[in-house]
């Protein structure tokens, strides 16, 4: 193959990374430029298209959320702010803005407090911990086996203590139960966002008057799908039925 050919080989592969990354800061810039101007209808367009070319960037869901902040929807700045902090729980920002977005949700539904076990339990195996729960069981393992070897053949290793292995052993194996767990979290739904005011909330079988007004805004827990209709959990623990269309997966 002649090097001329292999030239435009290369080249064909990586032109479309290359205008993908041209085309992420054109549209980043000029979400900026019209976000300063004031101009947040145009903002968010081009800020949903940076979401659509880097759907990992919290930083980008951020910005949307204050975009659709200043153009008073609700529902959607609480929803892009939610999907900052699923990609980044530590962003303080977005959820210093997501505290003030919901206060301004009317009849906004308080969440019911965990108890601290599973508040602790929650941090320990949230999605984002996988990894470091993955590397923190290979390091210990790879010790495990050096301690092993230094007390069956090292010089010295008479003197660390019997058990040593026994609990970098244990250890190792909680860290794989926290990463299996955390790695599960990753993959079920981070819940959904109420985009109408006043949804209804049906009982198990969708008849009758409904159960409850939810209002625009609030974050619901997905338990099942039948249909076009979804089974959630309002933040207060009540349980039931809502249609697809109201709601804005996370």
């Amino acid at each position: 193959m002649s090097r001329s050919l292999i030239i435009a080989v290369l080249y064909i592969c990586l032109y479309p990374l290359q205008s993908m990354g041209a085309g992420y800061k054109e549209h980043w810039k000029k979400a900026t430029d019209f976000y300063l101007q004031k101009q947040y209808d145009s903002a968010a367009w081009y800020y949903e298209q940076v979401a659509a070319l880097k759907p990992e960037n919290a930083e980008v869901y951020y910005n949307l959320g204050n975009t659709y902040y200043r153009l008073n929807r609700i529902a959607p700045a609480v929803l892009n702010y939610e999907r900052a902090l699923h990609i980044d729980p530590s962003y303080r920002a977005a959820a210093d803005n997501l505290s003030i977005t919901q206060a301004r949700i009317p009849h906004f539904i308080l969440p019911v407090a965990d108890i601290f076990f599973v508040t602790w339990w929650q941090g320990l195996t949230a999605h984002t911990t996988a990894t470091a729960w993955a590397v923190a069981a290979l390091i210990l393992f790879v010790l495990m086996i050096g301690v092993v070897w230094l007390r069956n053949f090292g010089n010295g290793g008479r003197r660390l203590p019997v058990q040593l292995p026994w609990i970098m052993g244990f250890v190792c194996v909680c860290c794989l139960v926290f990463g299996y767990v955390a790695a599960g979290n990753s993959e079920r739904s981070p819940g959904a966002i109420v985009n109408e005011n006043d949804a209804q909330l049906m009982n198990d079988l969708q008849k009758g008057k409904p159960m409850a007004l939810v209002p625009e805004g609030t974050k619901v827990r997905i338990t099942g799908e039948k249909g076009m209709w979804v089974a959630v959990v309002l933040p207060d623990g009540r349980s039931g039925w809502m249609l697809q269309a109201q709601l804005s997966k996370i």
